[in-house]
């Protein structure tokens, strides 16, 4: 037979011959290091894979390695067998009862939440609890470099401005002002508001038939779950299988309606590069897990699919403008849902008209009952203290309330493992060093931004990650570890406020134990006075650092430092601290040296702001003073 005149020969052995034995060498690599089987091809590729298959056996058996081309062998023929011409196409039914192997294993994985915690506790039935979310759509996609309780305090002062509110059935319903199709729906919303038990809900309802039935397959990823293969190469296909092994059965996704939930943006650890990224066409071609979702979001691979990707505010802008079809933010609880979650927490109705009573007298509280994990930390202080009889010291700023959810967590521990009372605290040894272990964690991750956390940053700050470990299961509701695959372990703290005050605790700690200022840098402070006192250079520097802090990330980490140095905050954590109190005049210093910087020129109307919860915190009695300046100067500043 005459060749083709119009294929050159060295195109035909340099690029296909060449590039066809080399893809099928690395199958081979593949299936001898992994227990994934490959795509069945056609027959027509097979033939060609066997003479290869052939060709790599007998060198094999040249350089003696007799043991891995029987393994090589035996693996190829029992995952591969050469498919008969009546079964090269999968029967009808096929589809059918993977999707009901995979919504029977969904509603398995997501009928029951664990509120606060992810794996220890009574387990609360999703569809009992959930307290319905404000969803509003619109709004950009880009960058958000606020601070998440700036952003929520932000949120809140807004006039009543128009909003378009939506519930989550309507995710992927197009608009009529839309282009097209709904494809990649980008969901914001700060740490703790209730992202991922949304997701949670939402794939629920598709398990059991309720929602989204036009979609064929869904299936729910988190960034956590993904980080632990990021050196680790699939492709799309083996990867759905990996996690989803009810989808074996299926040889092909391309006709199929599928919905990939990507949960958790910010927390994926290698960088998604939509610029720099090689494009892939084929979801049987392996790369990277991070080269697999870049594609996956841009439409290259399976662009009938359908994405929904969460994200906290600061992360959302990995993902470019041109792929997003549709941004959503989840807003946490309305005024009128916040009391509606508190009546169904507490069910004696006195202490329920208590609760919402006390939230309302402090604006602070009442704004951070937008997130419910943080209406959760406060049923679980304002319950004990009622039900102890201690309502002489409710709680009315954030370090106070911070301060009792550690003491209540203290306590649960003396009780379950020292057969202690809940009555008498007693700091034992074992509990101190977990609080230090603990906030140096949350110190040193906080200044890299990370919240979660894995072995290897345990390690990286010094700290023994099998201990650390042991203390997830001890402070299960400060501090918890999800299991993931392959049995790597991840941490994190049940919220970012508890990161930060536990951060402060240790700066707080390290400072009055060994005098060591963690926040001190060349010009973090004003020096002009002379023969400042030590503890004035420690409170000058951490104010200065937090208002050099590009994004604000150490705006709440100042409040709970300030309100720690308070006497009456930290009386409850006498035995843990060396410290309990500083001298008054320290006090007034600080306050001195925030109104002085509240009055500088070039401080924002947001640092302004935060600059006055500092001084709540502290009992400031100018406070109404302060907080007049500080209203003139946001408007003026909002005017000119």
């Amino acid at each position: 037979a005459r060749k083709d005149p119009s294929v050159p020969l060295d195109l035909i052995f340099t690029e296909r011959i060449v590039a066809f034995v080399k893809q099928q060498l690395e199958k081979f690599h593949r299936l001898l290091v992994s227990d994934f089987p490959e795509c069945l091809e056609s027959e027509e590729e097979q033939r060609s894979r066997d003479a290869v298959l052939n060709i790599t056996l007998d060198f094999l058996r040249r350089m003696k390695q007799e043991t891995l081309a029987e393994c090589l062998s035996n693996k190829k023929n029992s995952v591969s067998p050469r498919p008969r011409p009546e079964l090269r196409r999968p029967p009808p039914s096929t589809v059918p009862a993977c999707q009901s192997e995979l919504k029977a294993y969904l509603q398995q994985r997501f009928s029951q939440v664990f509120e606060g915690v992810a794996t220890v506790g009574n387990p609360f039935p999703l569809n009992q609890i959930y307290t319905e979310l404000y969803i509003t759509e619109g709004g950009a996609s880009g960058l958000n470099q606020e601070h998440e309780v700036r952003h929520i305090e932000t949120m809140s002062r807004k006039p009543g401005q128009e909003e378009t509110a939506i519930m989550c059935e309507e995710m992927f319903i197009q608009r009529p002002h839309s282009e097209g199709p709904i494809r990649v729906v980008l969901t914001k919303g700060v740490a703790g508001v209730g992202k991922t038990v949304l997701t949670q809900k939402f794939s629920l309802e598709w398990a059991e038939g309720r929602a989204h039935q036009d979609v064929q397959l869904l299936l729910p990823f988190t960034f956590r779950e993904l980080n632990v293969l990021r050196d680790t190469e699939y492709s799309l296909k083996g990867l759905v299988h990996h996690f989803f092994s009810q989808n074996k059965g299926l040889r092909s996704f391309e006709d199929l309606q599928l919905l990939f939930i990507l949960d958790g943006l910010d927390e994926c650890r290698p960088p998604l590069n939509f610029r720099r990224t090689r494009v892939l066409t084929k979801p049987t071609e392996s790369a990277s897990v991070e080269v697999l979702l870049v594609n996956l979001i841009r439409g290259s691979l399976l662009p009938s699919a359908r994405i929904w990707i969460t994200t906290r505010p600061a992360a959302a802008n990995q993902i470019p403008l041109e792929c997003v079809s549709m941004v959503t933010e989840v807003r946490g609880f309305s005024d009128p849902q916040k009391e509606q979650y508190f009546r169904k927490r507490f069910t004696d109705e006195q202490q329920t008209t208590a609760v919402i009573s006390h939230i309302k007298t402090s604006r602070s509280l009442f704004i951070m009952c937008h997130i419910p994990v943080f209406c959760w930390i406060i049923s679980i202080v304002l319950r004990h203290l009622m039900e102890s009889g201690d309502t002489d010291d409710m709680p009315y700023t954030l370090t106070q309330m911070y301060v009792h959810f550690l003491v209540v967590q203290a306590k649960v521990k003396n009780v379950k493992y020292h057969e202690g009372t809940v009555v008498d605290l007693h700091w034992t040894q074992e509990t101190r060093e977990m609080v230090r272990s603990l906030g140096k964690l949350a110190f040193e991750q906080l200044q890299k931004g990370n919240l979660i956390f894995y072995d290897w940053d345990i390690i990286e700050c010094g700290l023994d990650a099998a201990a650390t470990s042991v203390y997830s299961g001890v402070f299960t509701e400060v501090f918890r570890e999800e299991q993931g695959l392959y049995q790597d372990k991840v941490y994190c703290f049940v919220h970012l406020s508890v990161q930060e005050f536990l951060a402060a605790l240790h700066v707080h700690q390290t400072f009055y134990s060994s005098g060591e200022n963690l926040l001190s840098t060349p010009g973090t402070y004003d020096s002009s006075e002379s023969n400042p006192t030590p503890e004035e250079i420690f409170y000058r520097s951490a104010v200065a650092r937090a208002l050099q802090s590009p994004n604000g990330h150490l705006d709440l980490f100042l409040r709970f430092l300030l309100g720690l140095s308070l006497p009456t905050n930290n009386k409850l954590l006498k035995g843990l601290l060396t410290h309990t109190g500083r001298r008054s005049q320290s006090t007034e210093d600080t306050v001195k040296y925030i109104h002085k910087r509240l009055d500088e020129e070039g401080v924002s109307a947001e640092r302004s702001l935060n600059l006055l919860h500092c001084l709540n915190e502290l009992n400031d009695r100018s406070l109404a003073h302060a907080a007049a300046s500080c209203i003139m100067l946001c408007f003026s500043k909002i005017v000119y």
